[in-house]
């Protein structure tokens, strides 16, 4: 989805991004600020490279007190982000049947003490610790796209507890510090009480969380969500089923209890799955997909009752010796193919995050305060749904 494509659509549907602002933003009290709204839309939307509040005003607009106009909008204005996340959420569900709510993280890199939120932590993608603020967002998984709907800023304990860092950041008196893993609950929770759509399964890479994974899988079992997440391969795991027949050497040490790799590396099936896979020289290969039942025992509640059983699988590439990523679902019942299709979405939405990187300023937020981060993350949510929405329009019309 290139700037050029975007800027085209754009163009020929300027009454339609009207109405969609309309739709999203409606709802705010004056007539200024729907207008500035659009006006940060249509600069995301059509300005290239960085996505500054200046370059945004000027790629829109020759008024030169704009920019000033635009940076107020967006980090002094009191207005509330919900109501137009919620519109995003149903504008999409209207369009699209959704397939997965998809978590992704973000590290959003930054310079100094002073942006909301900001702390040292370790980044296993740059591979050192870095200064950032931590985000979470869910992603309706459609087919083949994802679109991101809703977010969460992560609040370190000294940001909360510090009056001085609140007033300043102007952090809400509701805001709390919360782990990651409340933090994903959180949208989860959310999104289900404001969807009146059957909810899809839940798909995270919650690899991070070490053992708090574990408690946060029999959260989701006991909501009631479908899921598929990928957990760390130290996750402390039990055997729930062995089939018979199986070469005692293949079965998992310790059948009390071992970890999730161990289990992902040599499953408990007699046949493990095969998957196709399309390597660099275009010719089809096999991947072997090892899978167990397995139960957790740090999502078990406290005392007897029944105990979820979950279907733990891994995935080993051709050639590859070291093992891949662990996934545990709750969804027994389904096909192999159907649980890798879920592992595919969440794959494209880590994909949808660098297009939102590269092309939608996902971390060009240039303000400071805890709103400010909300509305930008807001507004470059809506326009990524539009352009999507663009670009599906214009496929249909270069295909009729």
């Amino acid at each position: 989805m290139t700037t050029r494509t975007r800027t085209r659509a754009l163009t020929a549907g300027d009454t339609a991004l009207a109405d969609f602002t309309e739709r999203l933003f409606g709802h705010l009290p004056r007539a200024d600020q729907r207008r500035w709204a659009r006006v940060y839309l249509q600069g995301l939307l059509t300005t290239p490279g960085k996505k500054s509040v200046r370059r945004l005003a000027a790629s829109v607009t020759e008024s030169p007190t704009a920019s000033q106009s635009l940076q107020q909008f967006i980090n002094a204005s009191p207005w509330d982000w919900n109501p137009a996340r919620t519109e995003l959420l149903r504008w999409v569900e209207e369009r699209h049947p959704v397939q997965a709510w998809t978590i992704g993280q973000v590290c959003f890199p930054k310079r100094g003490e002073h942006s909301v939120g900001v702390h040292r932590r370790f980044d296993p993608v740059a591979g050192r610790i870095v200064n950032c603020q931590l985000g979470f967002c869910l992603f309706l998984s459609l087919d083949g796209m994802s679109v991101p709907v809703d977010w969460r800023l992560a609040l370190p304990e000294a940001w909360v507890a510090d009056p001085v860092l609140r007033r300043r950041a102007r952090i809400s008196p509701e805001a709390v510090h919360q782990s990651p893993e409340a933090l994903v609950l959180e949208l989860v929770d959310s999104i289900a009480a404001r969807t009146s759509s059957a909810h899809p399964p839940v798909v995270a890479d919650l690899s991070r969380l070490g053992g708090a994974a574990g408690a946060l899988i029999g959260v989701l079992g006991r909501r009631g969500y479908d899921f598929l997440v990928s957990v760390p391969p130290t996750l402390t795991v039990r055997a729930a089923a062995l089939t018979h027949g199986v070469d005692p050497a293949r079965t998992p040490p310790g059948r009390g209890g071992t970890t999730a790799g161990d289990f992902a590396r040599l499953g408990n099936t007699s046949h493990p799955y095969t998957a196709p896979l399309v390597g660099p020289d275009a010719r089809p290969r096999w991947q072997r997909i090892h899978s167990a039942l397995v139960r957790v025992p740090e999502g078990e509640p406290a005392g007897r009752g029944a105990q979820q059983i979950y279907r733990l699988f891994g995935e080993r590439p051709p050639g590859r010796r070291g093992g891949g990523p662990v996934w545990l679902t709750n969804m027994n019942r389904h096909r192999m193919d159907d649980l890798l299709l879920l592992v595919r979405r969440s794959a494209g939405s880590t994909a949808v995050l660098g297009s939102l990187a590269d092309e939608f300023g996902l971390l060009d937020f240039e303000g400071r305060s805890f709103p400010g981060w909300h509305h930008h993350m807001t507004l470059m949510s809506a326009a990524y749904a539009y352009a999507y929405a663009c670009a599906v329009r214009e496929r249909g019309r270069q295909s009729a």
